[in-house]
């Protein structure tokens, strides 16, 4: 590593001068990585809005160079840095790097370590975009997609090969809510030299922490959960600095160029200091509403991690302290009773984001289908069924969530 690695990575794992160590999950997301002294004494971050940086010698502006490109605002901004210290801080990993959006995210990730002729192990089911992206996107530079089977670790053991560099996946799975163990993926993916990433987006730092349970490198979609008042778009790649530093250098800088504004870097900070108490209560009505809706008629079924009758209810337990907001839904009146069920809803809103403080729900099946006029090859993941219903509960009140629910699934 050369000498201005080593001072990145000095930087990334340096503890901010107000100290927090031992200072608990809740405290750190609030005040981690940022210290008033150095921003004029002011309450909140700062937005720092500028494209460029002046420099009072050229030397000094060589030196900046040096380190890692401190010159221009792709590459850096005050704003953006303390939210990337403060995630990593929370995420338990080294450095971190913040980008435009999730598969901003996703594309400088898988973009800057893997090249033609390597490989990529994912799970059968992913986030529609992401899925896009590895059937249609990745064959075009040379890189070879293996889509696996992911529930059963050990089937990692027949994929792997000498050219694998990367397995993905998400846990809880969008839109299926279904968990895969990253202990056990990353035991057997490491026993061949092998990385393991893990969109942990459904969860957030706050509920799960992947890089705890064995994964290299976490990745978020910001505009999700750690926001939270879906105002800003938004994502981050957390791990290892060394990975971190090829990531910035490389992805952000030439590859993508996909930089989070510090505006909304800002939103999200603010997000930020409030996601322990929105979690909770996440989680608090999505176990709730996922209970109520299970006991209903006209459902079929529900798939909510802390649910008993989950099917990765033990390893749900096991690696998340609560359930999330997340829930996926079926009824038994199958696709046309989804319409007609969505369209009753008065309360909660037909949209297809998630995490924010409004409670929203959309149909997959419906959305593919209509997508097919532009895109032929258009088709919902593996797993996803054309009955199946996201619905993200928000911070409403949950017995006025399930009112509203209970009046749609009547009259259908």
């Amino acid at each position: 590593m050369t000498s201005a690695e080593d001072q990145l990575e000095a930087e990334a794992t340096s503890t901010p001068s107000r100290n927090d160590v031992g200072l608990a999950f809740a405290t750190r997301a609030i005040h981690h990585g940022y210290d008033l002294a150095g921003f004029s004494n002011s309450v909140q971050t700062p937005v720092f809005l500028t494209s460029t940086y002046g420099f009072e010698s050229v030397a000094a502006n060589e030196a900046a160079a040096a380190l890692g490109g401190r010159l221009y605002a792709r590459e850096y901004n005050p704003t953006t840095e303390i939210l990337e210290k403060r995630l990593a801080n929370l995420e338990g990993a080294e450095a971190g790097l913040v980008l435009a959006s999730g598969m901003a995210a996703f594309g400088t990730l898988i973009l800057s370590l893997l090249s033609q002729g390597d490989e990529l192990i994912v799970h059968k089911t992913l986030y529609s975009n992401t899925l896009a992206m590895v059937e249609q996107g990745l064959p075009q530079f040379g890189i070879k997609v293996v889509a696996v089977d992911l529930s059963n670790p050990s089937n990692l053991n027949g994929a792997i090969t000498d050219r694998t560099r990367l397995v993905f996946f998400e846990t809880p799975i969008n839109p299926l809510s279904r968990i895969l163990d990253i202990a056990g993926i990353a035991e057997h993916a490491h026993s061949r030299g092998v990385k393991v990433a893990v969109d942990s987006t459904f969860a957030s730092p706050a509920l799960q922490r992947p890089l705890e349970l064995g994964a290299d490198i976490v990745i978020h979609s910001l505009t999700k959960y750690i926001n939270g008042h879906g105002d800003a778009l938004g994502g981050v790649i957390l791990g290892d600095a060394k990975t971190l530093h090829l990531l910035r250098e490389t992805g952000l800088r030439y590859l993508t160029g996909a930089a989070l504004s510090p505006l909304s870097a800002f939103l999200i900070l603010r997000g930020l200091k409030t996601l322990t108490l929105r979690m909770a209560r996440h989680s608090a009505s999505g176990l709730a509403v996922a209970q109520a809706l299970e006991a209903h008629p006209a459902v079929a079924w529900v798939s909510y991690p802390f649910l008993g009758s989950h099917p990765d209810h033990e390893i749900a337990r096991r690696q998340m302290s609560q359930g999330s907001g997340m829930l996926a839904l079926g009824l038994q009146t199958g696709f046309e009773g989804a319409r007609r069920m969505m369209d009753r809803l008065k309360l909660i809103i037909r949209a297809v984001s998630l995490g924010d403080a409004d409670s929203l729900i959309y149909h997959p099946a419906s959305l593919t289908r209509s997508r097919k006029s532009i895109r032929t090859d258009a088709h919902l993941p593996d797993g996803v069924g054309d009955d199946l219903m996201r619905l993200s509960v928000g911070l409403e009140d949950a017995a006025d969530l399930i009112a509203d629910l209970e009046q749609a699934l009547d009259g259908i």
